[in-house]
């Protein structure tokens, strides 16, 4: 229903500077949005996405009063309107919804999603406006869960005889021509046998509509922007959602006419400084500066218990699945984790109402009273590495509701965590597999906004370039 939602809000909120042809809004009227997973014969199954405990659009806080931005006036030869516009941000959340097509009568790709998926046309035309849309020449393997009549339609669109008559693969071996691309046009031309992957249900972040973003701009340089980021946005984007990212509001923000470049990045939860390049020479720059260990990040974190001071080494899973498992023994292929523990001072609890304004999740820790902020210097740079370190050390952050349910677990039955310091041994290496995968599916939850993690402060050149972020959200109430 997230279409009629999205008909309904153009139809209250008016279509201020968006010209529409009658003939669109007659479409727009009969369309209405299908989000079952039926399996139609002209495209394979809707393959759910596999991180089905995260919410498709963060439920984070009241977007009532976020404006539409419709600014165009233009046509395409299509007749649809060409514009530039941010859809209303639901303030519900949704399940994700993953659709893979493949294209049975040529045209251009917007009307055929519509079409297909009986989705409204300007809502498709969003989804490519936000990056949510890919397409590859030759449709992939098929899942195994793939009905006989879609594995037929694989079979007939990589058949060598069908694929010689294709001009646009000439050249170019199977596997080459099933990589994934971008669609960034509405009117882009989709021929027989293209393959199309439609993120309906893009993850969305409404902080970015609550934000004053220049006033988080800590720094502006020929070469490059500092950002104070704000905790519930993500810095580059997502696989669904460029539009609603730090460096395109950033952009938008001080007026530049080049969009601004992601150098590294910071988890969603995570707030504090961030480099974002004005040139892709520059950030091939930066990029280089990290490799070779130039620059120097550290950390604020607010964390449930207190944490030694020193150097904690742990060993990481090399998976890429979240929650990212940790190991204080030395394992064979694991990923080095370290990080130095400058300061750790008492503090109180955040406050209920910075609690509520952050969005902090309720984890199941025991004693709300006192929490302990940690100055942490980044010597590895793994994904979700302070995280998953101190969690695993029987400190997890305040509110990460991706690590404290674990540790908190962890505390209550010693041994339960396959990783932890209590962890028994297995039979077989097939029996702790299967133990490492039971915990991954009972814990993993995003945060919805926040979590006790601030990028304090980033310098690189041996101190010559050094910022600092303002005051993080659990101090707010102190001010």
């Amino acid at each position: 229903m997230l279409a009629s939602m999205n008909i309904a809000l153009v139809a209250a909120n008016g279509c201020r500077g968006l010209s529409t042809s009658l003939a669109l809004q007659r479409t727009l009227a009969r369309t209405r949005a299908n989000f079952s997973a039926t399996v139609c014969g002209n495209y394979f199954a809707a393959r759910r996405s596999l991180s089905s405990k995260s919410s498709a659009f963060p439920c984070e806080s009241s977007v009532t009063d976020v404006a539409v931005t419709q600014t165009a006036t233009t046509f395409a030869e299509s007749g649809y309107p060409q514009y530039h516009r941010l859809l209303p941000c639901p303030s519900f959340s949704g399940p994700p919804r993953v659709e893979h097509l493949v294209v049975l009568e040529g045209g251009p790709v917007m009307e055929y999603i519509a079409k297909s998926l009986d989705l409204p046309p300007l809502y498709v035309a969003d989804l490519i406006h936000f990056g949510a849309v890919y397409y590859a020449l030759v449709c992939p393997q098929p899942p195994p869960t793939a009905t006989p009549e879609q594995i037929r339609l694989f079979k007939k669109f990589t058949e060598p005889s069908f694929l010689k008559g294709r001009k646009s693969i000439k050249g170019k071996t199977v596997r080459e021509a099933q990589k994934t691309f971008r669609i960034t046009r509405i009117d882009e031309f989709v021929e027989v046998g293209t393959y199309l992957r439609i993120h309906v249900h893009p993850k969305r972040f409404p902080r970015c509509y609550e934000i004053d973003w220049k006033s988080r701009i800590i720094a502006v340089t020929e070469s490059y922007v500092v950002l104070d980021k704000p905790a519930g946005t993500s810095v580059g984007g997502t696989t669904d959602n460029i539009e609603e990212s730090c460096a395109t509001f950033a952009t938008r923000a001080l007026g530049l006419t080049s969009p601004l470049w992601t150098t590294h990045q910071i988890d969603n939860c995570t707030e504090g400084c961030v480099i974002l390049a004005r040139t892709k020479e520059y950030c091939s720059v930066f990029h280089r500066k990290i490799r070779e260990k130039k620059v120097k990040k550290l950390y604020l974190a607010l964390a449930a218990a207190p944490v030694p001071i020193g150097i904690i080494t742990h060993y990481m899973r090399p998976i890429n699945i979240a929650p990212r498992l940790v190991s204080e023994d030395c394992i064979d292929g694991y990923n080095l984790c370290q990080l130095e523990v400058l300061e750790c001072r008492e503090v109180s609890w955040p406050g209920a109402d910075i609690e509520a304004k952050y969005c902090i999740e309720e984890c199941g820790w025991p004693s709300k009273t006192k929490a302990y902020e940690c100055k942490i210097n980044l010597l590895t740079g793994r994904t979700h590495q302070i995280r998953a370190q101190l969690a695993n050390c029987g400190a997890p952050l305040v509110g990460d509701s991706m690590y404290m349910p674990a540790a908190v677990a962890e505390m209550a039955n010693p041994g339960l965590s396959p990783f932890g310091k209590c962890k028994k041994e297995y039979a077989s290496e097939e029996d702790k597999e299967i133990a490492v995968t039971e915990w991954i599916s009972r814990h993993g939850k995003e945060p919805a906004m926040a979590i006790g993690l601030q990028a304090y402060e980033i310098s690189w050149d041996s101190m010559e370039h050094i910022y600092n972020a303002g005051t993080p959200w659990w101090k707010q109430e102190q001010l």
